[in-house]
């Protein structure tokens, strides 16, 4: 009895954490919208979102700041629950698709694209999906030896997302005149978003999201081990292969549409864990709420902190990722 009363109370208390992490997500959209060079009282935004378009502010938040937001929303989710993945199926805690090279796979991929072939500009996001598998695949295999070990992984990570960063580079070389167009794809940016953006991300978002939550449990059963994992009747390695995939879907549509936005799958599951637990069934939407208040809240620093100017919010990423990265490294070091 009392057994069950302790499982019932751990299951209230990180329900608890889900509604909580819901309501400040919802918060920092709202502060998203309400914050900027014009700043728009919430009443005003209230009344914009139920139809209201008679506001002197109408264009500004159904025009910008919302698809803007929404963008935040969807890229902010996709890479967190990528990152969550990767670090489940890797068992790593340092792997992030930035870090370990899978956002450089889609990268060049996207930049080939863009630069080679700029008509079929639409098939960006599915070309940037192959390049962010292959990445991930080929990271994979570099690091496996008898097993994958952290310090592998990055390992062979830092060395491929150097070759094919190279290859971002020699593009460029060659294709100087029309650089311009894919300059945006390079830096981690949510400004000058629009309801285009918007539409493009969506199919892809739901579909890696719905997968990723249907086969939560499978990645608890994974985490177990081989061993255990292969005498519960899981095909390990097809699932491996299922969850870069779907890490890989997530992380490449993402990266499409704001470019190369680093450490936010690595902070994100890192924060949602402390607080639920390794339950991938809790832990991937605690994961996705906490995503889309990281970024939300860090793009809207980005517009204000040094106003006129906008820094992009692969700038603030950058700032906070990188000490935390260094702090996993030390940490992982003394273990």
């Amino acid at each position: 009895m009392n057994k069950h009363t302790g499982f019932r109370k751990k299951i209230s208390f990180k329900l608890f954490i889900i509604g909580l992490f819901l309501i400040i997500a919802l918060l920092s959209m709202l502060i998203s919208l309400g914050l900027g060079a014009v700043p728009v009282h919430v009443r005003t935004i209230s009344s914009i979102l139920l139809g209201n378009t008679d506001s002197d502010y109408y264009a500004i938040i159904w025009n910008i700041r919302l698809p803007r937001t929404l963008v935040a929303v969807f890229v902010g989710m996709n890479l967190a629950i990528s990152g969550a993945l990767l670090q489940g199926v890797m068992r790593n805690p340092m792997a992030d698709p930035h870090i370990i090279g899978v956002s450089s796979g889609a990268g060049l991929f996207g930049t080939t694209l863009l630069l080679m072939f700029p008509a079929y500009s639409y098939l960006l996001v599915p070309v940037a999906f192959i390049g962010a598998l292959a990445s991930a695949l080929l990271i994979y295999m570099l690091a496996w030896d008898k097993g994958v070990s952290p310090m592998r992984i990055i390992l062979a990570g830092v060395a491929a997302s150097a070759f094919l960063n190279s290859g971002v580079s020699a593009l460029y070389t060659f294709y100087s005149d029309r650089i311009q167009g894919a300059i945006s794809f390079m830096v981690g940016n949510l400004s000058a978003k629009s309801w285009g953006h918007v539409e493009i991300i969506i199919p892809y978002s739901i579909i890696g999201l719905t997968l990723a939550l249907l086969s939560a449990q499978r990645m608890n059963v994974l985490l177990l081990g081989d061993a255990e994992s292969k005498s519960l009747g899981l095909n390990t390695e097809g699932y491996r292969l299922w969850f870069i995939a779907i890490s890989a879907l997530l992380a490449a549509s993402a990266i499409s549409i704001v470019g190369l936005l680093g450490f936010v799958g690595l902070i994100v599951p890192h924060a949602a864990r402390l607080m639920v637990g390794n339950d991938y069934r809790i832990l991937l939407p605690a994961s996705a709420l906490l995503g889309v208040t990281v970024l939300c809240l860090s793009d809207t620093i980005g517009r204000i902190a040094f106003a006129p100017i906008e820094l992009p919010v692969g700038i603030i990423m950058g700032v906070i990722g990188a000490p935390f990265f260094l702090y996993l490294l030390r940490k992982k070091r003394r273990i």
